[in-house]
């Protein structure tokens, strides 16, 4: 297999995914290969985990419902458990960390009604009780990862908050049709919008006009190659949680948002007494040590070194994958 086109895939389509309707021949032309080693790439990568889908990524809370939970298990149940939650379609991510809160997940459903009724079915099932922390407000939500080392985030937060923050949209009937057909990745085949589009009843020239809108509005953050964070080399990544007075929250969420390595910077309710912590982080190295002492460079940056905080980090993942924001045609 090419690896330098390995690499310019991963690295180079990770949000200049092309909405047209060769996509991939697009893809080839700007590399200087055959569109069938783009598919036959990108389907070996996916093959070996590092790609988990090419296709949308959709903004938090613009479309469906959806959240960060959370579960204290004892430990002789964390893999029942674990499972059990696993096993909903809901949750698209489902993670073992280091704390006494070990399993994080994220539930996401087409309305409210149906998320509470997961969350509850869990709590009910596992016999434990739930952390339910939805999203406040988010400072920076980007898990593109520059493997150039040449990237910078200023280019990427153009991107990502151009349009659409804080607007929330209603899907028209052909939209979600549309949702569910993508939301699990596009087909790597020569005409995947085409293909896509048959599924939800649309034409491919709707399907791109529909998508565009979608990514216009803000709806779709980014179109792009979704890649796995472990598989390429990032070995090491923690949640780190913060206890930040409310009155300057946003501006700390700012200043730790614009910071490179950070991934994803968001407010999140605290659920006192069981949880203090109102603004998250996502940070991932090379290592452990590379992590901490990313952590610590953020206390400096940010003027954080008196506030109390907590490093969560990820000893096992138990699920991956794209959120369910619409159900699929029966």
């Amino acid at each position: 297999m090419n690896a330098n086109l390995e690499f310019h895939l991963l690295n180079d389509y990770q949000h200049d995914f092309p909405l047209t309707a060769a996509p991939f021949a697009a893809m080839a032309e700007a590399l200087g290969v055959s569109e069938a080693e783009v598919l036959e790439t990108l389907v070996s990568l996916q093959a070996r985990g590092a790609v988990s889908r090419v296709g949308a990524v959709f903004r938090p809370r613009s479309i469906g419902a959806s959240t960060l939970a959370a579960l204290a298990v004892p430990e002789h149940e964390l893999e029942r458990v674990a499972q059990l939650v696993s096993a909903y379609p809901e949750v698209n991510h489902n993670y073992q960390r280091e704390h006494h809160y070990n399993l994080w997940f994220v539930v996401t459903a087409p309305d409210e009604l149906a998320l509470q009724r997961v969350l509850r079915e869990i709590e009910e099932r596992s016999g434990c009780r739930v952390l339910f922390l939805p999203l406040v407000e988010d400072y920076h939500i980007d898990l593109g990862f520059d493997l150039s080392g040449v990237r910078t985030k200023r280019a990427r937060r153009v991107e990502a908050h151009a349009t659409g923050d804080g607007v929330r949209h209603v899907p028209s009937a052909a939209e979600s049709r549309l949702i569910a057909a993508i939301q699990a990745g596009l087909p790597l085949v020569s005409r995947p919008f085409a293909a896509a589009g048959e599924k939800a009843g649309l034409t491919e020239a709707e399907t791109l006009a529909t998508l565009q809108n979608l990514r216009d509005r803000g709806v779709i953050r980014r179109m792009g190659v979704v890649v796995r964070h472990h598989e390429l080399g990032y070995r090491a990544n923690a949640m780190v949680v913060w206890d930040i007075p409310d009155e300057v929250v946003s501006e700390v969420g700012t200043c730790l948002g614009a910071i490179e390595y950070v991934t994803l910077c968001y407010r999140r309710p605290r659920r006192m007494p069981a949880w203090r912590y109102n603004l998250f982080c996502m940070i991932h190295g090379r290592d452990r040590a590379e992590v901490l002492a990313r952590v610590e460079s953020m206390r400096q940056n940010c003027g954080l070194q008196d506030l109390a905080s907590e490093v969560l980090f990820s000893t096992r993942r138990f699920k991956q994958c794209g959120a369910q924001y619409a159900r699929a045609a029966a």
